[in-house]
């Protein structure tokens, strides 16, 4: 550890009824590392995500991501929390009825940003993911790999200092699948922290990375053979 990790959580557990999903966890994340995170269904990988955004709230245990005490942290400042973290999902998440820029832009107009410095930043992100062709495109135009990109782009959007990256994979063929780890390897190697639960053993192998795995309530760091 340097001390400046993006994510550090210490004894953390979270429990849903007579279940305990996490037991007494403790996890770090340094700036600019990345990381899988492996699991059964039912393991807890959605819970240990949404605790990261503040979606759930631990029943014990320290928690803090990019400089915020998640644990503690009061309602009104989980939006700003959620400003530094990037959320892709494996299901896309795209608003149907609006282009490629405006679910880009979306982010950003409404956390108040100025319509130049918006379409600046979105022009910029959809060059990172190799969409600025696809600028005015529909989303039902799109292959599955080139939603997954604008989803990324979107994340992208407020400069967040983590990315948290929900089977992003799992909805694609092999080699959507390839492009958009590569995609992800080269967002990371520009210094953002990138955590992504997967299932693909074959994706870790691949593009091989510190992995940790959720099993029984614990996490602990793995080597996937």
């Amino acid at each position: 550890m340097t001390g400046n990790g993006v994510i550090q959580l210490n004894n953390v557990s979270v429990t849903y009824g007579q279940n305990r999903v996490l037991d007494s966890i403790d996890f770090y994340l340094d700036t600019g590392e990345f990381c899988y995170v492996i699991g059964k269904t039912g393991a807890g990988k959605s819970s240990f995500l949404k605790l990261l955004y503040c979606d759930v709230k631990p029943d014990k245990g320290m928690i803090r991501v990019a400089d915020y005490d998640v644990a503690n942290l009061a309602d009104k400042k989980v939006p700003y929390l959620r400003r530094r973290i990037g959320v892709v999902f494996q299901d896309f998440q795209l608003l149907p009825d609006r282009n490629v820029f405006e679910n880009v832009s979306f982010a950003l107009r409404v956390t108040g940003h100025k319509k130049r410095f918006i379409k600046h930043r979105v022009l910029e992100v959809l060059g990172l993911v190799g969409l600025s062709h696809k600028r005015n495109s529909m989303p039902d135009d799109l292959s599955g790999g080139e939603k997954q990109r604008v989803v990324i782009a979107r994340a992208l959007a407020n400069e967040p200092r983590l990315l948290l990256a929900d089977e992003p994979t799992g909805n694609l063929d092999p080699d959507a699948s390839s492009s958009i780890m590569e995609l992800l390897q080269q967002i990371n190697n520009r210094g953002m922290a990138v955590l992504m639960v997967t299932h693909d053993y074959e994706t870790i192998r691949k593009f091989p990375k510190r992995t940790v795995q959720i099993e029984n309530g614990s996490l602990n760091d793995i080597k996937v053979l």
